[in-house]
């Protein structure tokens, strides 16, 4: 069977949603060229994609995050646990310097993301009918987690900045079980535990900042809610922004965020204008990091905390959001 690439036989994308899987990021066949159109060098398009995978896990008392990164010229990947009970963070974080040790298939559907540093090992695995996260770290660290996969994920690619692009494949509210083990702690997922996966790479802006927004969960009436919204980047007449209801995906308008940058325990609001989504956010937690080392720097943080109010589908009813655990990022980086 032919495999479905993203790159054409003449070097280009074909911007916009897309219905059907992609095999293979074929990125290396692209028509890659400096902005007074040079022809980029097979080094050059090597060294320009970047990677990376974050997956998540969201439950009433609990939310666990990890990312795989592969900047080539270094790689990272961290994971961290926030219990709403206690309010503790439990986190930790590493880079590779070259991202020795640090891979990830450039296979959207299938493929396997793995981190490794020392003692410490990072892994994003298929599984039948999902994907498997695992977290071995010293400290009696384990992390088993199985997210089953979405039949409607939203992947999307568009142009970056004057010749690059980047592709996403984006899944929310997707059911998930296992369980977090951090020291003597245990955390175990529930019937309303939902999970997210965020699967991007490509030759992206040198410079990019964005917000993003991700909640997973079930209401009380039972109905499993995924969310991801995104202002910054991916909008070019485009955007990455989609609801799921129940598994079923809608697509959403362009995302609105107002916040605080210097307050950060100030409340959030999101929407979008189709007016699908109205939103506030209260952070309880966050992670966050700064690296300025020239080439490559990253200003960083992710809130962990719970959305109000309301979300909308196809039929025009609105849903309520109460009390359901989510995300919300703001970010910059240069790569």
């Amino acid at each position: 069977m032919t495999q479905k690439k993203l790159i054409d036989p003449k070097g280009r994308i074909a911007p916009g949603l897309m219905s059907e899987p992609v095999d293979v990021i074929n990125y290396m066949d692209y028509d890659l060229r400096t902005v007074m159109d040079k022809p980029r060098s097979r080094l050059a398009r090597q060294w320009r994609f970047n990677q990376f995978q974050f997956v998540s896990a969201m439950s009433p008392g609990w939310v666990f995050g990890m990312a795989i990164v592969d900047l080539k010229l270094v790689g990272s990947g961290f994971f961290y646990l926030f219990d709403f009970e206690s309010g503790q963070m439990f986190e930790q974080s590493f880079l590779q310097p070259l991202a020795r040790n640090t891979k990830i298939e450039p296979y959207p559907e299938r493929g396997e993301a793995r981190f490794r540093k020392g003692d410490v090992s990072l892994s994003i695995k298929p599984s039948v009918g999902g994907r498997n996260v695992r977290v071995s770290a010293p400290g009696n660290i384990e992390v088993d987690l199985e997210l089953t996969d979405d039949n409607d994920p939203h992947r999307l690619v568009c142009p970056a900045g004057y010749t690059g692009w980047v592709f996403t494949r984006k899944s929310a509210g997707l059911p998930v079980e296992g369980e977090v083990r951090w020291g003597q702690q245990i955390w175990r997922t529930e019937e309303k535990s939902r999970g997210s996966v965020d699967w991007s790479c490509g030759f992206m802006r040198r410079e990019t900042a964005w917000n993003w927004a991700c909640l997973a969960g079930q209401t009380d009436d039972g109905v499993a809610i995924g969310l991801n919204l995104a202002a910054g980047v991916n909008e070019t007449g485009m955007t990455e922004n989609a609801l799921w209801l129940d598994g079923q995906r809608f697509v959403l308008g362009a995302a609105r965020f107002e916040f605080n940058r210097y307050q950060q325990d100030a409340k959030w609001r999101v929407t979008t204008e189709d007016g699908k989504v109205e939103l506030s956010f209260s952070p309880s937690g966050v992670r966050k990091e700064k690296l300025n080392a020239g080439i490559l720097a990253s200003n960083f943080r992710q809130f962990v905390g719970t959305f109000e109010g309301t979300v909308e589908g196809k039929s025009g009813k609105k849903i309520p959001v109460a009390g359901l655990r989510g995300l919300m990022e703001d970010h910059f980086a240069r790569w």
